[in-house]
């Protein structure tokens, strides 16, 4: 099975993520952890390529970053137009 992409992107909320996590003062591995805590089995490296648009995201990861970053739903959509726009 090949994993599609979109513009070029395997997710769109990559940038979003690594800045959100960052001003949460989480690192990648702190992340992974406590994802993992509450039954979402992530790696590190995972979170990595997530975050560097290299993989895609499952929704109830997407829903776990969410509980975990204490974040509203749209704030990790927020400024995604330019990746989405269609030729």
């Amino acid at each position: 099975m090949s994993v599609r992409k979109l513009n070029n992107n395997y997710n769109v909320i990559s940038t979003n993520l690594r800045k959100y996590r960052k001003s949460k003062h989480l690192s990648q591995s702190n992340l992974a952890k406590e994802l993992n805590l509450i039954g979402v089995s992530i790696h590190k490296n995972d979170i990595s390529l997530i975050e560097a648009n290299k993989r895609t995201v499952k929704d109830y990861e997407l829903w776990s970053f969410i509980k975990i970053l204490d974040i509203p739903y749209d704030d990790l959509f927020d400024g995604i137009q330019d990746k989405l726009d269609f030729e």
